[in-house]
């Protein structure tokens, strides 16, 4: 049987996930905090019928091997971490990360994920939470009598009470965590990620602070989803998984040649 039919066969599938994540990259492009992912090519084993270097004949050594590729395949996808764009909503309760840092969210079963949604909201006792109602850590608390809500670049949140229009109190403060290796986060869905022996131990900080960034209230940061690359991507990896498909024909091709010698 030919080689080629197996070998355009694993260039296929890698390219098929090639545009399966497009198809995710370009279904987020409007997702708060949505970071792109990129896919990893890798070539499979080689088949050396001679390697480099061996000895051609007496004294003599090949300049050049005789090696046959198996394939590829998708080694990874690798998301990337680049800022996205910053829109203003002016929406007091909306910040965005300017910088590498996440939001720390505590899930119902007391599990911490890490988001960079910044669409924060209240709960019916004035907590602020994530769109899901999931609590942000630490807890910060804002008072039913609070008429104007202040969160600095710094992560402080200040609130001006109704009756005290002239005095700003305390109501909480908000952190930030990074990690050695944001690449090695799992991505949960819901906008959320959990922290992997790949990502390393998150350190937590003020906003401003150990490369974490600062926060900017009445941002959202949009996805760094660059629309015409993707598109461009797509159709390369279309092209590609038609030549791959061209080469399973000419391989087949053959066979039907080989086939006819004895008839």
């Amino acid at each position: 049987m030919i080689k080629a039919l197996f070998t355009s066969a694993t260039g296929m599938n890698a390219q098929a996930t090639v545009i399966d994540n497009t198809s995710n990259n370009l279904a987020n492009v409007n997702t708060n905090g949505f970071k792109k992912g990129q896919a990893d090519f890798q070539d499979l084993i080689y088949i050396n019928e001679r390697s480099p270097g061996a000895e051609a004949a007496q004294g003599l050594q090949a300049p050049v091997g005789l090696q046959i590729g198996s394939g590829a395949r998708v080694a990874g996808i690798t998301k990337v971490f680049t800022q996205g764009n910053l829109v203003n909503t002016q929406n007091p309760l909306d910040v965005s990360i300017e910088g590498q840092g996440f939001l720390q969210v505590t899930l119902p079963n007391g599990e911490t994920r890490y988001t960079r949604d910044g669409a924060l909201r209240l709960n019916s006792v004035g907590n602020l939470v994530t769109t899901d109602g999931f609590l942000i850590s630490p807890q910060v608390t804002i008072p039913q009598e609070a008429v104007s809500v202040q969160i600095a670049t710094d992560g402080t949140v200040s609130v001006i009470n109704a009756g005290a229009t002239n005095t700003t109190s305390a109501a909480g403060q908000l952190t930030l965590v990074r990690f050695p290796n944001s690449a090695g986060l799992s991505a949960e869905g819901r906008n959320l990620f959990a922290e992997t022996a790949s990502s390393g131990t998150p350190i937590t900080a003020t906003p401003g602070l150990n490369g974490t960034g600062m926060i900017r209230q009445g941002y959202q940061e949009r996805s760094n989803v660059d629309v015409v690359t993707e598109l461009v991507g797509l159709i390369l990896a279309q092209r590609a998984y038609e030549f791959n498909t061209r080469a399973v024909r000419t391989a087949d091709n053959m066979l039907q040649a080989t086939s006819e010698l004895v008839r």
